[in-house]
């Protein structure tokens, strides 16, 4: 190994030695008598913050100037102008590999953010969720960057490990205990399906990197009942199918509603956002630049259209706000598998535009759930009259529904706009057909939303106290983001062809 397989990678090396030393002062701290005892989630929620993301002098409520910390510019130091591989071709460092590692640490601050406030609303008291979702973040860095089926195991498994645990984060409340065992049951089923399919392709070609598989599979056909390649087959299924169960795509989506339900709002936050970004990265890597077969094609575009109509059909009947969020969750992955079933480079370009958009939508979405959760914010029915109490929370909340119903102009319409656009260049005319008829069908529930908000009188009157500031400043960048990306999309379109390019290449 060369001195620069350890350079490269020193932002999660960072991340990893942060968390550490972030737990040991956990543990002392909080079990000093010396200092009573100290309830220390909002410290450490500021120095998980301060470990992913480097903030401004800002001055908090204890006064003390928070400054510098680090890994995303250590990230931004290590910008790759060329491909590196590091330690025996096991990961990758290319545009691809930077500005998705880039991408999810942003995010995971503004989960850290909205988390902020919701500690003490809910007088939790939990500060190991913290390095947990900073574990989980080291994992999810690890995972973008994996470039063999050991690596990649090895990160999805360190990933899961950190969120059987979360789910599960109220243990006197049984609905959070029961998210957190179905979660573990089936999500430790779907990494044995994984394992296998990995041991699979290992046992029937010897070879693990997915440069090494890249040049196998060059002009071979793989088929089920060939003599030769019904084993392959049968790995990449059994891969596919891991990865389809955590993405939640349709028909493995099974678990999903459930735990979205049952786990605390931060959690539900969390596995809404984070996940999508690391498993698509890992899976176009694998499925476009590995594996890629007419086989596979076919079977993302069935995942992609059973997903969509689930979706957009499951929930027009529900009721409670998180159950809608997981539904339109399972949706919007069947609209991001549009771009990537069609194996193109416009397919990865419209599929890494759609997450990003579909993130910051749903880091809106969140930040309003959580602002309103101190009023038990948990039916639709309970934004009755939001427009008279809290006129600029409504006007935040009906722009972000219209641009996930894909209302024109605004981001998610862009973005939906796309992903059809790339599928009717491959041919694939079914799938934009049906994209555009769910699309139609789940404005009734996003509009539903914006109805409630305006012309519904509650039965009882809720008061909203003022949101934190963290919350409100998140809110601002999102939502002009929404408003305005049409205005000038260039830039971002050139980040996202400049990382389908570096993938394909």
């Amino acid at each position: 190994m060369f001195e620069h397989d350890f350079l490269a990678p020193f932002p999660e090396i960072f991340l990893i030695n942060a968390t550490i030393i972030l737990l040991i002062y956990e543990v002392v701290l909080s079990t000093s008598k010396k200092y009573d005892y100290p309830p220390l989630v909002r410290n450490v929620s500021w120095l998980g913050l301060l470990s992913v993301v480097r903030l401004g002098g800002r001055v908090w409520e204890n006064e003390e100037p928070y400054r510098y910390l680090i890994t995303i510019l250590l990230l931004a130091a290590n910008a790759p102008l060329t491909v590196a591989n590091l330690f025996y071709n096991n990961l990758i460092i290319n545009n691809f590999t930077y500005f998705c590692q880039i991408f999810l640490l942003l995010n995971t601050a503004s989960t850290i953010v909205m988390c902020l406030d919701y500690f003490k609303e809910e007088s939790l008291n939990a500060f190991e969720s913290i390095v947990l979702i900073l574990l989980f973040t080291r994992s999810m860095l690890l995972m973008i960057s994996a470039y063999d089926l050991i690596a990649m195991y090895l990160a999805i498994e360190l990933q899961s490990l950190c969120f059987y645990v979360i789910p599960a984060l109220k243990r006197d409340f049984e609905f959070s205990t029961e998210a957190g065992l179905k979660y573990f049951i089936l999500g430790a089923f779907s990494s044995g399906i994984l394992l296998f399919g990995c041991s699979m392709i290992y046992g029937f070609i010897g070879v693990t990197n997915f440069e090494e598989l890249a040049k196998i599979f060059i002009g071979y056909k793989i088929t089920l009942f060939g003599a030769q390649s019904s084993g392959i087959f049968m790995g990449i299924l059994f891969i596919a199918v891991g990865f389809l169960f955590k993405i939640t795509t349709v028909p493995f989506h099974m678990w999903a509603l459930d735990v979205y339900e049952g786990s605390p709002t931060l959690v539900t936050t969390f596995f809404s956002i984070a996940p999508k970004i690391s498993i698509l990265a890992n899976m176009v890597r694998v499925f476009i630049y590995s594996f890629y077969d007419p086989t596979w094609q076919q079977l993302f575009f069935f995942c992609s259209i059973a997903s969509m109509i689930l979706g957009a059909l499951a929930a027009m009947a529900q009721n409670k706000v998180k159950r809608l969020l997981a539904y339109s969750s399972i949706g919007h992955v069947g609209y991001l598998f549009i771009g990537f079933s069609c194996g193109t480079i416009e397919g990865i370009q419209s599929l890494l535009i759609g997450v990003f958009i579909y993130v910051l939508m749903t880091i809106n979405v969140f930040a309003i759930v959580l602002a309103l959760r101190q009023n038990c914010f948990k039916y639709i029915a309970d934004l009755g009259a939001l427009a008279k109490t809290n006129p600029i929370l409504t006007i935040t909340l009906s722009i972000t529904m219209f641009s996930y119903a894909g209302i024109p102009p605004l981001a998610g319409f862009c973005s939906k706009f796309y992903l059809f656009f790339v599928a009717l260049g491959c041919g694939a005319y079914l799938l934009a057909l049906i994209g555009v008829v769910t699309i139609f069908i789940s404005c009734f529930y996003y509009i539903r939303f914006v109805k409630i908000m305006y012309f519904d009188t509650p039965k009882t009157w809720i008061l909203y106290k003022p949101m934190d500031r963290e919350k409100s400043l998140l809110l601002a960048i999102t939502l002009f983001f929404i408003t305005f990306f049409f205005l000038y999309p260039s830039p971002f379109f050139l980040i996202t062809h400049q990382m389908a390019l570096s993938l394909c290449l």
